[in-house]
């Protein structure tokens, strides 16, 4: 007999308060009758929602059960909004990739940056094959509140990047390469072993993660007034 989708999961529906921003939801493993219901509940408590890794699939589902939401086929995101959304940006984050392959990860981390209500500046395909790229156009990096640089095969961009700004860089290593690259675990070690002092490092094709690290960074560094606290009653303080 199959288990009622409401015995699989509980709600976190007091994250907002405690940590910030609400829950998020990891679409991978969970079917689209469960996201369906999760995305209802969270709604229902005047919650953003935010749930990433949704295969075309589950995406569809979603789709119709949520007319307005808004899928990302690229990054694999499907966001569906309370009216409760940031008016207005804070702060500043770049996300950067060394290649264009780099793109469905770096795409993770600009929707997570965008649904915390942060500024991105995206710069694609600037990896270290092509140095005079990134130089052309370094001073676009000045001023920013965090850097998230996303970069598989060697995983050298993040370290070159470090070396040129004076905020936090997020290295997010990704799983694009060949054989030796080991599914982005050659990237990651490189990234590891950093000798730039203002890099630190996320799991492989982690795009949320590295997003999310550094939407903090920006929240903080820039905190609204009277900021409407996700997943309080009526989403609004008082």
């Amino acid at each position: 007999m199959p288990v009622p989708a409401r015995e699989l999961f509980t709600l976190d529906i007091d994250r907002a308060r405690r940590c910030g921003f609400p829950e998020v939801v990891f679409g991978e493993g969970k079917s689209a009758e469960t996201l369906v219901e999760i995305f209802q509940r969270l709604l229902a408590a005047d919650v953003d929602v935010l749930a990433t890794r949704i295969d075309p699939e589950k995406a569809s589902g979603l789709q119709q059960a949520f007319a307005a939401g808004a899928y990302n086929e690229r990054a694999k995101t499907f966001r569906m909004a309370t009216g409760n959304e940031y008016a207005e940006k804070v702060g500043r984050v770049a996300v950067v990739t060394a290649g264009t392959s780099d793109l469905p990860v770096a795409e993770e981390a600009r929707e997570t940056l965008d649904w915390m209500g942060v500024e991105v500046l995206m710069m694609h395909d600037v990896g270290v094959a092509g140095p005079h790229r990134l130089q052309e156009r370094v001073e676009e990096l000045r001023g920013l509140d965090a850097c998230v640089v996303v970069a598989g095969m060697e995983g050298a961009l993040p370290s070159v990047v470090g070396g040129y700004v004076d905020c936090p860089v997020i290295a997010v290593p990704t799983s694009v390469g060949y054989g030796a690259n080991f599914g982005g675990i050659s990237a990651l070690l490189s990234m590891l072993n950093s000798c730039a002092a203002n890099v630190t490092v996320v799991n492989i094709d982690a795009g949320f993660k590295g997003g999310y690290v550094a939407g903090l960074i920006a929240t903080r560094a820039n905190p609204r007034d009277g900021r409407a606290e996700q997943g309080t009653e009526g989403g609004k303080e008082e």
